[in-house]
């Protein structure tokens, strides 16, 4: 049995457990459907530098959302994932970031928190409210002007822009810089992107994931193998197979650490506990291992938040469903961010080249 044929088998399954499973026999190559905003309780807002390919990303949950974060890369650059911890105190988020720039990059959330408190929104503390806001960034820096990068009033406009419809995909927010293929480095690689997916199950249970994809390895269709962008043959015009590269011996070109790593988010409309949304932030990246090959690497830092916004009650038997679930919909949104991005200077997009899919 194949993967997908493991899919469809599980999700036939899932009927018995009240979750009806949706069609899954579109074609391989259809862009995905359905955005994180599917999930009621969220709104996703960008901001995008135009003097360079960089920006960030914002997923606004002003309402509060229970949350909680796997980091699986090696060169992970976060921020208040410690309060994640099921064990620590404070159990609602209102706002996860994702943002391009490296380290620099988390200076952006500063101006989340900042549109946050003029509203009022945040952990009451006394007469105060300070508004908790996770984040995580990749790096970038290498793609144009390394000295620009989002800054706090990058945030603030990514907050600003926040809206509750389907968001733009490909090159944009935390996106926008995003490259992918770079076993033999930056002359081989191609454009990665931002991409959205959603399941909506007829129970009323909704399932979103959103990602910024900036891989050492390559994207592929997880339901065919089939690579859709990543490292190009010497001479530019077709694509190559990294793990085949690894296969015969190859090393990283750039073995410094931090210099890809790819983040994102997923969310359900659910109430669950912080270890509960640990748990399928951990089951979410094997979405990335399903449609980043290889995913989880030493200069990588691979990280995914989960976030619960508290609609429907979840039933202890359900977790793991929402959990497979879960990293069905990330690989379906890493897969959307390909789809969507758009070559720039020097890295084509998955359109661009002469196999291109589809």
């Amino acid at each position: 049995m194949n993967w997908q044929e493991s899919r469809r088998a599980f999700l036939r399954a899932s009927a018995g457990a009240g979750l009806a499973a949706p069609a899954l026999d579109a074609a391989p190559r259809t862009v995905p459907r359905g955005s994180i905003c599917d999930v009621d309780g969220l709104k996703v807002g960008h901001d995008t530098d135009a003097r360079r390919p960089t920006g960030c990303t914002v997923v606004l949950t002003e309402g509060g959302a229970v949350a909680g974060v796997d980091v699986r890369g090696g060169a992970p650059g976060t921020r208040e994932t410690d309060l994640l911890n099921p064990v620590n105190t404070v159990q609602q988020v209102h706002a996860i970031l994702l943002s391009g720039g490296s380290a620099f990059g988390l200076a952006a959330a500063d101006g989340v928190v900042r549109w946050l408190e003029e509203r009022g929104i945040g952990y009451p503390v006394g007469p105060l409210r300070v508004p908790i806001v996770p984040a995580a960034i990749l790096f970038d820096l290498q793609v144009g002007d390394p000295h620009v990068r989002p800054t706090a009033e990058s945030g603030y406009r990514a907050a600003r822009n926040a809206a509750a419809g389907p968001p733009a995909q490909g090159n944009v927010g935390a996106g926008a810089g995003a490259t992918v293929g770079k076993i033999h480095g930056l002359g081989r690689a191609m454009k990665g992107g931002l991409g959205t997916a959603s399941w909506r199950l007829p129970n009323g249970l909704v399932i979103g994931a959103l990602v910024a994809v900036n891989a050492v390895g390559d994207v592929v269709d997880p339901e065919t193998g089939q690579i859709l962008a990543g490292l190009r043959t010497p001479d530019g015009k077709a694509l190559a197979d990294t793990m085949a590269e690894f296969r015969r011996g190859a090393s990283l070109a750039e073995p410094a650490p931090g210099r890809h790593t790819t983040i994102g988010v997923v969310a359900a409309n659910v109430a669950w506990s912080k270890a509960q949304a640990t748990k399928v932030a951990q089951m979410a990246q094997d979405g990335f291992a399903r449609a980043i090959r290889p995913g989880h690497l030493p200069s990588d830092g691979d990280t995914i938040f989960a976030l619960g916004t508290g609609r429907l009650s979840l039933a202890e038997s359900h977790l793991g469903l929402i959990g497979a679930l879960a990293a069905d919909v990330m690989a379906q949104a890493v897969v959307s961010a390909i789809l969507h991005a758009k070559g720039i200077p020097g890295y084509p997009a998955a359109a661009d080249l002469k196999n291109a899919p589809g």
